[in-house]
């Protein structure tokens, strides 16, 4: 190998290996992610570019969804314990015990946290309906709240 090739691949190995860690000294927003919370699939179908999925959703006590938002329409019932939902402005916009219906604004205008903040799990049954391979949900950094 010539001298100005060897001295090519030596600034490109720099370069990659700067690039490599550059990352990792920068100050970074870390999303909050789930603590406690199981989710399966009960149907999953696209019609029309549309997909619409169901889950249910557990949360443990204690347990909490972590800050999110959500790009496809979201509605949902409780099928048993109670759900406690935060909004990004710290305040709760509605705590939705065994057989209440739940709605979610769309959009990062909308983040909040479902936390289970009772002694039993708490189980939801929840729809997505949106473009086709939409994320179901975003995970946002904490607002300023201090909890997830």
């Amino acid at each position: 190998m010539n001298g100005r090739k060897a001295a090519g691949l030596g600034l490109v190995a720099l370069t990659v290996g700067s690039l490599a860690v550059a990352p990792a000294t920068l100050p970074v927003a870390t999303a909050t992610p789930p603590v406690g919370v199981q989710a399966v699939t009960l149907s999953q179908n696209t019609v029309n570019g549309i997909d619409y999925v169901i889950r249910e959703i557990t949360i443990a006590p204690g347990g909490s969804t972590g800050w999110h938002y959500h790009d496809p329409t979201v509605y949902g019932i409780i099928r048993s314990g109670t759900l406690t939902r935060t909004l990004g402005t710290c305040q709760v916009d509605g705590v939705f015990p065994a057989g209440s219906a739940v709605a979610e604004g769309q959009g990062p205008g909308h983040i909040h946290v479902g936390r289970n903040l009772g002694t039993e799990p708490l189980v939801m049954w929840v729809n997505y309906v949106a473009p086709a391979g939409t994320a179901l949900a975003v995970e946002v950094p904490d607002p300023g709240c201090g909890f997830a």
